[in-house]
């Protein structure tokens, strides 16, 4: 079985255990550019392609002035086009105007001083799904799917547990409770090695610039925690793994 198909494979079985995809759902893509995303969008259009269920897809590719990174949107548009995918780009930034609305709290003085202590990281990634949530709901998505894989929730439970003193991560189906949409995550089976290497046997293009804060961060922290871990038991990605399904935190309907 060549890579391709184990990852198609894979990304398949999520589809089915993890009921991620319903009769008729319209698909947000959140597409930083990055490799995960390209892939998600990749499988996603080929997926629709399948008669059953029948569901489209869509793509939001989001700008952050603040953060000085930066992704050639020339070549995403060429990617969707390819894949008959319609692409959306939205410019924002931190000071944005902040809906408190939109982030469930009682007021929006009360959000803006929460978020003043919040480090660049945390307001970069809220302000992007901010613009996912309000672009799903105008489009009238049911579903918005993000890329992230095996690797990326396993290092979110360690990060949990390690700084927050619980064991929880991402969950893979999460159902918004203030809005009719539910975040997916069908890379979740797939491992980070695999799709580093289909992305340089697809030839996707990288980002141009790369965030300044990607390499200064307890996630990076975890990720080499999580790597020695593996040299020192091979099976603990399927330990931990396992853990977090009897724990019921994969799936929060």
């Amino acid at each position: 079985m060549t890579l391709e198909e184990r990852l198609w494979k894979t990304f398949n079985k999520a589809l089915g255990q993890y009921q991620l995809i319903d009769e008729g759902d319209k698909i947000l893509v959140g597409l930083s550019g990055g490799k995960d995303s390209l892939c998600l969008l990749e499988f996603l259009a080929r997926r629709s392609h399948v008669h059953v269920p029948h569901f489209t897809v869509e793509a939001l590719h989001v700008r952050m002035e603040n953060i000085r990174y930066e992704t050639d949107t020339t070549y995403l548009q060429s990617f969707c086009d390819r894949l008959g995918v319609p692409l959306h780009i939205i410019t924002t930034s931190f000071n944005s105007q902040l809906s408190a609305r939109a982030c469930s709290l009682s007021s929006e003085r009360t959000l803006n001083s929460q978020l003043k202590s919040k480090p660049a990281c945390f307001l970069c990634s809220w302000q992007r799904r901010k613009q996912l949530f309000n672009l799903a709901q105008e489009l009238g998505c049911t579903k918005i799917a993000l890329g992230h894989h095996q690797d990326d929730i396993i290092h979110t439970a360690l990060m949990n547990l390690t700084f927050q003193g619980h064991f929880s991560t991402m969950p893979i189906k999460l159902r918004m409770r203030k809005m009719p949409l539910t975040i997916i995550r069908p890379l979740c089976l797939c491992q980070e090695n695999d799709i580093r290497t289909y992305a340089e046997l697809q030839n996707y293009e990288k980002q141009l610039k790369l965030c300044p804060y990607e390499k200064d961060t307890n996630r990076t922290t975890i990720q080499r925690l999580f790597s020695h871990m593996e040299q020192l038991n091979p099976d603990a990605r399927h330990s931990i793994w396992r853990a977090l399904e009897e724990e019921g935190n994969l799936v929060d309907y």
